[in-house]
């Protein structure tokens, strides 16, 4: 029996994430189905991907809504990709272990450790970092790998079990541009590999 996904997206993104799923799924890569894509507001360019792939569409801008919104879905995981909002302590008790963080970091699997790079090197966390702030941290902290991380969300703010990590190398005369638009292809892989895992 194929999973249910409820997929949080924002304006803040393109919603490459989320046709990376539905694409993952079309190919039976992933066996689930998306029950609703959900956007904080109606200019969400991802919406435009759900409709041209006939799903379900909500929108959502209290987040104090949301947990009784998708529970009406009865979906076994929710998918982060692109949402904004915070998501509140009830939400993540009532979902414990069922929804999906894309972090633009690299999340160790305890508090206290750290994920090495392929070539040997500390990787960045990001801790408490966005999207573009922590591109560039990376950028500025002349690391030599990025990375993001997929983990379930948990009450520790950006922390909590990993189910999958992506590197992508820093090139000389990178920007922040350059290099999110390969670590990008990577996140969107990922997202299909993890997802593949949990549902099959």
């Amino acid at each position: 029996m194929s999973k249910r996904l409820a997929v949080l997206i924002s304006n803040t993104g393109t919603g490459t994430n989320l046709q990376a799923i539905i694409d993952g799924i079309e190919k039976g890569l992933i066996n689930a189905q998306i029950a609703v894509v959900i956007s904080d507001t109606p200019d969400a360019l991802g919406l435009e991907r759900a409709r041209k792939n006939n799903l379900e569409v909500a929108i959502c801008a209290k987040k104090e809504e949301l947990l009784n919104l998708i529970q009406t879905y009865q979906v076994d995981f929710v998918v982060l990709a692109g949402w904004k909002q915070f998501i509140d302590d009830e939400f993540i008790t009532g979902f414990a272990n069922r929804i999906l963080n894309l972090h633009p970091g690299l999340v160790p699997d305890s508090l206290g450790g750290h994920v090495i790079c392929p070539d040997g090197t500390k990787a960045l966390w990001n801790k408490g970092k966005l999207t573009e702030k922590a591109i560039q941290n990376f950028l500025d902290s002349k690391s030599t790998f990025s990375g993001s991380t997929i983990h379930f969300l948990t009450h520790e703010f950006d922390f909590g079990p990993v189910l999958g990590r992506c590197f992508e190398e820093i090139k000389q005369g990178d920007t922040v541009e350059t290099l999110y638009a390969r670590l990008k292809q990577k996140e969107n892989q990922l997202y299909v590999n993890v997802l593949k895992k949990l549902c099959n």
